[in-house]
C-alpha cells in the first residue's frame, strides 16, 4: 500500500487528466467521480513500481481508459438512461469549441482514445501505440481517419487548414 504522501502526489499530477480522460469516455459527472476514485483506489492499493514519471502517467491512462470501458460494457450501464441525457443541462462552453467538443466525444472510441491522447495530453503517435497496445501505423491510420470524420462532422473542406 502507497503512503499518504505518494497519492497526494499522483492526486495533484494526474487528476486533472483521468478526469478529463473520463469525461472523454463517459460524458457525465456522476461516472466521472465513480472511475476517479475507482482509478485512484487501485493506486493506493497497487504494489507496481514505476520506472519514471512517464511510466507512472501511462499506467494512469491505461487503467483509466480500461475502468471506463469496463463500466461502459455493464449490463446496468446498457440499461439505464444518464440523468444528463434527460435534462441535457448546457455545458458552460464557448459555442464554437462546443461544437468541436461534441463532434470530437460523438467519434467512436478507438478514434477518441487517439484524438484524446494526441491532441489534448501531447502524446506522438509512437507512445500512444505503446500506451494503447496498438502498432505505431495503426494510430496513424486512426489519426488520419478521426480528422477525417471530424472534418465530415463539423463541415470543413479540409482546404483551409
Amino acid at each position: 500500500m502507497r503512503s499518504e504522501q505518494e497519492v497526494d502526489t499522483a492526486i495533484e499530477r494526474y487528476a486533472d487528466m483521468v478526469r478529463r480522460l473520463c469525461m472523454v469516455h463517459l460524458k457525465n459527472e456522476a461516472d466521472t467521480e465513480d472511475i476517479f476514485q475507482t482509478v485512484f483506489l487501485k493506486y493506493v492499493l497497487s504494489s507496481a513500481a514505476f520506472e519514471s514519471p512517464e511510466h507512472e502517467k501511462a499506467w494512469f491512462i491505461r487503467v483509466t481508459i480500461n475502468a471506463c470501458r469496463d463500466l461502459l460494457r455493464s449490463i446496468f450501464r446498457r440499461r439505464t438512461v444518464s440523468l444528463d441525457e434527460v435534462l441535457e443541462t448546457p455545458a458552460p462552453a464557448d459555442p464554437d469549441h462546443r461544437e468541436v467538443l461534441e463532434a470530437v466525444l460523438s467519434l467512436p472510441g478507438k478514434y477518441r482514445d487517439v484524438v484524446y491522447l494526441h491532441y489534448y495530453e501531447g502524446y506522438t503517435a509512437p507512445q500512444i501505440g505503446r500506451l494503447l497496445g496498438k502498432n505505431v501505423n495503426t494510430v496513424y491510420t486512426l489519426l488520419t481517419r478521426a480528422k477525417q470524420l471530424l472534418r465530415e462532422r463539423l463541415g470543413g473542406d479540409g482546404g483551409n487548414g
